[in-house]
């Protein structure tokens, strides 16, 4: 009779009534609720280009903090980022001087998530430049519409704290063919109809590599969430960010 009776509950407690959970609820279950702690570093032996235009990344993210990588390896950069409760660690690379690929990596579990970069515009080559402002931005995804697409625009999104109501700051994600524009303003209200904006830069396009589920030092036995593969036939017609 009672293993009737149970059964009968059992009916009701499926995984819908709480809200189906995922890997990717876990992730960022404090997301919103407390502000990101972002740490900015820079891969192995930086040229001085790579060491600015990190200042210029770290000044991006809100409270965030730039460490020089001197040594370190990524083991012990990860247990030190876990042990000062930061949330997300953020690696800058480059080639021969030119910025090219950035790492960021959601702790303590993870995603890491590995993006190229393209097209570095630093703040001192952009002209009329703004200054910095140290405001929580407002945020603009655009064109994040495919499965994948909102995935990647929430690990940009939980980057950032929650901003003020009447903060003047404004940073864009644009996506055009899966390569995603990073464009960063502040604007100011010239009368009750017009907004001026003032680009502040720096400015740069990244591009989705690759998704890993756990944390950087583990990478080599992590499951593979998504990877671009660009050597099949229709990589370059298949846009993976958007629907259209």
């Amino acid at each position: 009779r009672e293993a009737v009776q149970l059964q009968k509950l059992l009916e009701y407690d499926d995984d819908g009534a709480e809200g189906v959970s995922s890997h990717m609820d876990d992730e960022y279950k404090w997301a919103g609720v407390e502000d990101p702690k972002v740490m900015v570093t820079t891969s192995r032996d930086p040229s001085s280009r790579l060491k600015m235009f990190v200042k210029e990344v770290k000044l991006i993210f809100p409270g965030a903090q730039r460490m020089n990588r001197g040594g370190h390896e990524i083991k012990a950069l990860v247990q030190a980022c876990k042990a000062n409760n930061v949330t997300d660690l953020v690696i800058v690379h480059e080639t021969r001087g030119q910025p090219d690929g950035l790492v960021v990596c959601h702790l303590p579990f993870g995603p890491t998530v590995y993006f190229t970069l393209y097209n570095v515009v630093m703040r001192r080559d952009v002209p009329d430049i703004g200054t910095m402002s140290e405001a929580y931005p407002n945020l603009i995804f655009h064109n994040f519409s495919s499965q994948l697409g909102q995935r990647v625009s929430n690990i940009l999104k939980y980057l950032f704290p929650v901003p003020k109501e009447d903060s003047r700051r404004v940073i864009t994600f644009a996506n055009q063919e899966d390569f995603i524009s990073f464009r960063h303003h502040t604007y100011k209200k010239t009368d009750h109809r017009n907004v001026e904006l003032s680009e502040v830069g720096p400015r740069f396009e990244i591009k989705l590599y690759m998704i890993k589920l756990g944390t950087l030092e583990n990478e080599a036995t992590v499951d593979l969430e998504w990877r671009h593969h660009s050597h099949t036939h229709t990589a370059k017609k298949r846009k993976f960010l958007s629907m259209e």
